[in-house]
C-alpha cells in the first residue's frame, strides 16, 4: 500500500483522483486546498490530515520524510489551479515522492527542462495525466491509424462548446496568467490527443482569440485539423440548446464522427494503475501539447484559410 498527499481537494477534478486512489487499494494521508468545503473526503477516506495552508501541508510532509520514513509519502497528486502546478511538482521532489499531475503539467514549456533536470537530480518520476491516450475506443482508433497501409492526410475537425456562468470569469480560470486561458485550460486535452495520433505538429494558425472562445487550423504530420473552442453558451448548435445539452462536442475525421461518447468513468483508475507500474506519461509525452497551446497563446492573429472557413460554415450550418 503506497501512501498519497493530494493538493486541490476542493476543486473539481479531485474526486475522480480520490477515487483512483481508493480503487487502487493505496491511502490517502494529507490534502491541501485554501477551501475547507472537502466534506468530500470522508466518502473516500476518513483519517485524512487537512490543511488550508500550503505551509503547514509542506511542513507535515516534511516531519514525516525526517521522523516518520514508514509514513512518508510516495506520492503526491497535484489538482491545484494551473499556475501552481510547477511548485507543486517540485514540493514533491523535494519530498523525494513521485508527482502526479494533472494538465497542464506547467504553462510555459522552459519550466519542462528544469523539472526534467530535478527528477534526474532527486530520482523521482513526474506523470501528467492524460487519460485520453488509455480510452479504449482511441486506443483502437489509433493502431487503425498507425496499421493502415495507404497513408494519407487526414482531415480533422474539432468542435468543443462547454459553456461557463459568469463566475468562470471571477474565478483562476478565467485568468489567462493563472489557467493559460481556454485554448489551454479548455482545449490541452484535445490537443494532446490530436498530436498523440496524428503526429508532430508541422505549422498552426490563429483566427479567433477571445475572453470565451479561440480557433485556428493545426497542420500534423498525418492531418490537417480545423478547430473550435468556445465556452460561450450562444455558440451551442440549436439542437443541442434544445434538448437542453450542456456541451457540444463533435471530432470528426475525414467526415465521419469519432464515437468516444462513453468510457470515461474510470479512466483516472487506469492511468493510476498504470503509475503504479512505472507505465504513465511523463514530461516528454506531456511536452508536445504544452509547446501547441504556449505558442497558440502568444502568436499573432491571422486571416482564415480556405480550410478554416469551409470548417466554420459547415459549422455554421448545423447552429
Amino acid at each position: 500500500m503506497k501512501n498519497f498527499a493530494l493538493t486541490g481537494v476542493a476543486g473539481y477534478i479531485a474526486p475522480r483522483h480520490l477515487q483512483a486512489i481508493k480503487d487502487t487499494s493505496n491511502q490517502l494521508i494529507a490534502a491541501v486546498d485554501p477551501h475547507d468545503s472537502v466534506g468530500i473526503l470522508d466518502k473516500y477516506f476518513c483519517e485524512v490530515s487537512f490543511f488550508t495552508e500550503i505551509e503547514r501541508f509542506d511542513r507535515h510532509l516534511y516531519k514525516l520524510k525526517k521522523y516518520e520514513p514508514n509514513n512518508k509519502i510516495d506520492y503526491l497528486s497535484i489538482c491545484s489551479p494551473n499556475h501552481l502546478h510547477d511548485a507543486h511538482i517540485r514540493l514533491a521532489l523535494r519530498l523525494e515522492a513521485d508527482a502526479i499531475c494533472e494538465k497542464p503539467l506547467v504553462l510555459k514549456p522552459t519550466n519542462l527542462d528544469m523539472l526534467s533536470e530535478l527528477e534526474m537530480e532527486t530520482n523521482c518520476k513526474i506523470y501528467n495525466i492524460l487519460q485520453l491516450r488509455v480510452h479504449n475506443s482511441l486506443i483502437n482508433l489509433k493502431s487503425n491509424l498507425d496499421n493502415r497501409l495507404v497513408k494519407h492526410k487526414y482531415r480533422v475537425n474539432l468542435i468543443y462548446i462547454t459553456p461557463r456562468g459568469p463566475w468562470y470569469h471571477y474565478s483562476w480560470k478565467g485568468n489567462i496568467e493563472k489557467s493559460g486561458g481556454i485554448v489551454t485550460n479548455i482545449g490541452i486535452h484535445f490537443f494532446d490527443m490530436l498530436i498523440w495520433l496524428f503526429g508532430k505538429v508541422k505549422s498552426y494558425e490563429l483566427y479567433i482569440s477571445e475572453i470565451n472562445k479561440t480557433a485556428g487550423t493545426l497542420e500534423l504530420e498525418k492531418a490537417d485539423v480545423a478547430w473550435f473552442l468556445s465556452i460561450d453558451r450562444n455558440d451551442l448548435p440549436i439542437n443541442a440548446q434544445k434538448e437542453n445539452k450542456t456541451t457540444y462536442r463533435s471530432i470528426t475525421i475525414d467526415g465521419i464522427e469519432l464515437d468516444f461518447t462513453s468510457g470515461f468513468t474510470d479512466l483516472h483508475t487506469i492511468m493510476y494503475q498504470e503509475i503504479l507500474k512505472g507505465n504513465g506519461f511523463g514530461i516528454e509525452d506531456a511536452r508536445p501539447s504544452i509547446e501547441l497551446v504556449y505558442n497558440l497563446r502568444n502568436c499573432p492573429l491571422k486571416k482564415p484559410n480556405d480550410l478554416f472557413i469551409d470548417f466554420f460554415n459547415e459549422f455554421k450550418e448545423i447552429k
